[in-house]
C-alpha cells in the first residue's frame, strides 16, 4: 500500500492555479466542485493505477506556501516542463539536478506561490 492516498495543493485563486497545471502538465480538468467552505478542480485518477489523488484547492483552510510539504509531479520531459513553467512567470527555486543514476528533479514556485517538484527519468 502507498502511504500517500491524497493530495491538495493549496490555490488562492483556483482559476489561475488550473491554468497554471494545465499548461505545465497538461492536466485536464474535469470542472470545479464545492466542498463546505472550499472549491476543488481534482487531478484526473483512475483507480487500481501507480500514485495518489489530487485536487487544486482555495478556501480559508488553503494557504500557498513555499515552506511546507513539497509534492512531486512526475514528468517526461524536465527542460519542457521547466520551460513551460518559466513561460508563465514561475521562478526555479532548485535547478534541474541529477538524483541518483536513474532520475533528474526540479522545483519551481507555482502561480500561487507553493513549491513544487519535478521528477523525470534521466536519459539512459
Amino acid at each position: 500500500m502507498n502511504l500517500i492516498a491524497h493530495v491538495e495543493i493549496p490555490a488562492a485563486d483556483l482559476e489561475r492555479a488550473m491554468h497554471f497545471y494545465r499548461h505545465v502538465f497538461g492536466i485536464a480538468f474535469d470542472g470545479v466542485v464545492d466542498l463546505h467552505d472550499s472549491k476543488m478542480a481534482y487531478f484526473p485518477f483512475q483507480e487500481g493505477q501507480d500514485g495518489a489523488s489530487g485536487a487544486l484547492a482555495q478556501g480559508p483552510a488553503y494557504v500557498p506556501t513555499l515552506h511546507g510539504p513539497i509534492v512531486y509531479f512526475g514528468v517526461p520531459d524536465i527542460d519542457d516542463a521547466l520551460q513551460k513553467a518559466q513561460d508563465l512567470g514561475s521562478d526555479i527555486l532548485f535547478p534541474k539536478t541529477q538524483a541518483g543514476p536513474d532520475w533528474l528533479v526540479a522545483e519551481i514556485r507555482d502561480s500561487e506561490g507553493n513549491r513544487i517538484a519535478l521528477q523525470a527519468r534521466a536519459a539512459a
